[in-house]
């Protein structure tokens, strides 16, 4: 039933969990929709439910982003490698939801990244002939670059982001194209192009702040709550602390588990595709300011990137591998994807990277439809579908699109359901830290992840020493990792170095900060029962 909308606190405190975790198991709780999935297109749904005046209820077996939805590229981008294959739909949406999160969803959580693509023509030294060749080859592929980037930005102005949010693609300098990625190899350097696109600070934070959105629309979000016999009207729940088990009522249920749909309803055949990244020290490629886009030899839409990222990182992926089989917690590269990775960056680096130089690697398993063909041509539409019990999955998609998916699923829940709800507001819905004012003194870092909320995460501190880096040489203050516990829904140390930061990338950053983190667990804790 439809309910005046009202204000809720969007903290997931510890005292939180407790009254969702009880609700939940009160059998007289009345529930309008049960979502299934706690990645970004389940706290989606959450939100967009929630905001239409529903009740909602949704339940994660593990923690929030524990899967596909923290292994991404971390880009919010505009589909344009989805044009080269024919898939206007996708490409069109992408833009559209690219436009709503820079600019009124998240702005504080997507920026501006420029790409930068070098182009190339024949070395000194080689004969008239292959000169010739390459320059011909090195004028078509700068051209098809070129042409590419101008449609992006048809998109872009069709979207109206405005060029001050994503600045028009321009031909620039061999110098301009050193001094933004200075590795690029200078043999044969014709200048390049340079275009933006949308780079999150972090997607699992995105996920978290969805999340915490949701809740303060009065959504119940209770993680480490397993989801078996799941119909259209109901789910068998296991609390994953307790071992209790309890049966839950609603009248929808959306299923929106990606890669593991399929275990929850048979009847949906996914193909998972995993794509692959190796994490850098900065320093390793200059510490660059835009994203070395480096074609995949021998294939005109795909591409390799390099990234600058927080923490003083780069990645670089992705690959695009079928996954068959059970679905793995934390997919593993194989051997070809980091090969295939570094061939092709070497290909535009002045000194080559080896395995040497990677410090971290991570795999996301993409939940593609499945489908006949090669999974890098796979469209990233998705899907809505209901199975014979009622049960609504919505399956397909990406992260940039999760708003779109989220809404088409609710709608179908309101229809099938016969649900008394508001309209879709979504699309102008700011997530927490959105808005405010950002304090100048604070770190840059802090300001980056929390926006407007960063002033907030330092007051309620009770930490000593709140600013201070919980270790050496990484920029994630002791006040955050407070603020993950107290308002996040972060239950232990892995939660908070893999999902609400990113520290966990890098297996040695965990060791040094893992002691850290665990007794300030350990002192809230004691807080907390005092």
């Amino acid at each position: 039933m439809r309910t005046q909308l009202q204000s809720y606190s969007p903290d997931l405190s510890p005292a939180r969990a407790t009254d969702d975790r009880a609700a939940l198991k009160n059998p007289q709780t009345s529930w309008d929709v049960l979502v299934i999935g706690g990645g970004i297109t389940g706290v989606g749904v959450a939100l967009d439910a929630a905001s239409r005046g529903l009740s909602v209820a949704l339940v994660e077996s593990r923690d929030l982003a524990f899967g596909t939805s923290r292994y991404s590229s971390k880009l919010v981008h505009g589909g344009l490698r989805y044009l080269a294959s024919g898939h206007l739909g996708i490409a069109w949406e992408s833009a559209v939801e690219r436009h709503h999160l820079m600019t009124s969803i998240a702005p504080h959580l997507v920026s501006p990244m420029a790409q930068v693509v070098p182009a190339y023509g024949a070395p000194a030294g080689v004969g008239r002939l292959a000169s010739v060749r390459a320059a011909a080859d090195g004028f078509l592929g700068s051209a098809i670059v070129g042409a590419g980037f101008a449609i992006g930005d048809l998109l872009r102005r069709g979207a109206r982001t405005p060029a001050g949010v994503l600045g028009r693609p321009e031909h620039v300098s061999s110098a301009e194209v050193i001094a933004a990625c200075p590795q690029v190899a200078p043999a044969g350097l014709h200048g390049g192009w340079r275009s933006f696109d949308g780079q999150l600070i972090d997607d699992a934070r995105l996920v978290v702040a969805v999340a915490r959105t949701a809740a303060s629309h009065g959504a119940a979000i209770c993680t480490r709550i397993r989801a078996d016999d799941v119909t259209g009207s109901g789910a068998q729940l296991t609390d994953v602390d307790s071992g209790e088990t309890f049966r839950v009522q609603a009248r929808t249920v959306i299923n929106a588990t990606g890669v593991w749909a399929g275990t929850v309803d048979d009847s949906i055949h996914i193909r998972p595709s995993r794509g692959t990244h190796l994490v850098f020290d900065a320093a390793t490629f200059g510490n660059p300011t835009a994203a070395l886009t480096i074609p995949v030899p021998g294939h005109r839409s795909r591409f390799v990137f390099a990234m600058p990222q927080q923490l003083g990182r780069v990645y670089v992926g992705l690959s695009d591998e079928d996954a068959p089989g059970p679905i793995p917690d934390e997919p593993v590269p194989s051997e070809n994807e980091i090969d295939y990775i570094l061939d092709t960056l070497n290909t535009a680096l002045a000194t080559p990277v080896s395995r040497a130089d990677v410090i971290g690697t991570y795999s996301g398993l993409r939940p593609l439809i499945e489908a006949d063909g090669d999974t890098a041509d796979l469209s990233r539409e998705h899907a809505v579908g209901i199975n014979a019990t009622g049960l609504i999955s919505v399956v397909g998609g990406k992260l940039t699109t999760y708003r779109k998916m989220a809404a088409d699923a609710v709608d179908a829940a309101v229809t099938k359901g016969r649900l008394d709800a508001y309209p879709c507001v979504t699309e102008s819905i700011p997530v927490i830290g959105a808005h405010g004012p950002r304090d100048p003194r604070l770190p840059a870092s802090l300001l980056a992840r929390y926006g407007g909320e960063a002033r907030r995460v330092v007051d309620m501190a009770t930490v000593s020493s709140p600013l201070a880096p919980i270790a050496r040489g990484i920029d994630v203050t002791r006040a955050e990792i407070e603020f993950a516990i107290t308002c996040e829904g972060a239950a232990d140390a892995d939660d908070i170095l893999h999902r609400r930061t990113r520290i966990g990338l890098v297996e040695a950053d965990a060791v040094r900060c893992r002691p850290a983190i665990t007794h300030i667990l350990d002192q809230l804790g004691a807080a907390h029962s005092a």
